[in-house]
């Protein structure tokens, strides 16, 4: 019976023995699995950050804040600081959605090392032999470029946390009522024009945009057609939604539409193209005046090479275009907003103080 018993404790502690191996076993696993997984992350981390360190600066100098200038949001009261414009709320909540200044909308982020992460573009619109389409028709060059800067300036004395920079908007394609030879009607600016304000651009240390009306063609084909420019650093892309049609359809007459599939296919052109070249990170900006102008917006996605921004750019009575920059941009977000300004059309003509007090704050402010 004795001998039973010690072959029975003798059981119990081989038992016990094994059960603590396994445990052991099993700990040193899960040690094992949990040190790959933070050297994983770590090792990711690691990896992001060199990626941002090895993208190619930015190509621009923007417009450093006067001395004396007063930030807006000094010269502000806590409420009005507080509230959007009566006009932006037209009559509803005037509660801020974005805190005051901050130009991304709510629940977006910016991956990339763009220019819209820590400055502001001021842009003026237009095509060079055209006084009809913009200011760019209305002056020479260097005349364009300076008062262009002096517009600039009075955003960065407004707001000295973001600097302006000044940017030319081109229109390298532009929409018209003649079918023309390929039948899209669209008739495209000169290359040796787009040159020139490239030139322009460069030497002013400015950005420059390239704006494409569509007629019947697609999005991507005019972004292929400019991609001479657009693997220029310091060029970016904007698409006019309006003039976008369908076959049978004429350009001015019908309004015209964009689909949000194919601003992302520009958007993911974009993006490899920046991979591919080494470029610094570029901008996709989308105009749009009316509902009707640019649908499926939730499937314009921006990436870690491409900033996005949604561009209120009706023209009129100032009331109404601040209450429709709330319905297009704040409430039917993306990333970040932007805002035109007409200078002979606008009533009244909304000084950079009164843009800036939009929620949010608008990254991109351009004239006509």
């Amino acid at each position: 019976m004795k001998k039973l018993a010690l072959l029975f404790s003798g059981a119990l502690i081989l038992f016990f023995l094994i059960a603590c191996s396994e445990e052991t076993t099993k700990e040193s696993e899960q040690s094992g699995e949990s040190t790959q997984e933070e050297d994983a992350s770590d090792k990711k981390e690691e990896e992001k950050e060199t990626a941002e360190e090895d993208k190619p600066s930015q190509p621009f100098k923007a417009m450093e804040p006067a001395e004396d200038s007063t930030p807006l949001k000094e010269a502000l009261s806590d409420e009005e600081i507080a509230k959007m414009p009566n006009a932006e709320a037209h009559g509803g909540d005037r509660t801020r959605m974005i805190p005051f200044g901050k130009t991304l909308v709510k629940g977006a982020e910016d991956q990339t090392d763009g220019p819209l992460k820590d400055h502001r573009l001021v842009a003026y619109y237009g095509h060079p032999n055209s006084t009809n389409m913009g200011i760019l028709g209305e002056m020479e060059p260097e005349e364009l470029m300076e008062k262009l800067k002096e517009q600039t300036q009075a955003y960065s004395d407004a707001d000295p946390s973001r600097p302006a920079v000044p940017m030319i908007e081109l229109i390298s394609t532009v929409a018209q009522r003649d079918p023309g030879a390929e039948g899209t009607y669209v008739h495209p600016t000169p290359p040796e024009k787009i040159d020139e304000y490239a030139k322009l651009a460069e030497e002013n240390n400015a950005l420059l945009m390239l704006d494409v009306q569509l007629g019947t063609d697609s999005v991507i084909n005019q972004v292929k057609s400019l991609e001479k420019w657009l693997k220029m650093p310091h060029v970016h892309l904007a698409i006019d939604t309006e003039f976008h049609v369908k076959e049978g359809q004429t350009p001015g007459v019908d309004l015209g539409q964009v689909d949000g599939a194919e601003v992302q296919e520009a958007v993911d052109y974009l993006t490899e193209m920046a991979e591919e070249n080494d470029l610094p990170d570029k901008i996709v900006l989308v105009h749009q005046f009316m509902d009707e102008a640019l649908t499926n917006k939730e499937a314009i996605q921006p990436t870690e090479n491409v900033e996005v921004a949604l561009n209120y750019d009706g023209w009129g009575d100032a009331t109404t275009k601040q209450s429709l920059y709330r319905k297009f941009v704040r409430n039917e977000a993306v990333q970040y907003g932007g805002f035109k300004v007409f200078y002979n059309k606008d009533e009244p003509v909304l000084s950079a103080e009164e843009v800036l007090k939009l929620d949010p704050s608008p990254a991109i402010i351009n004239y006509q």
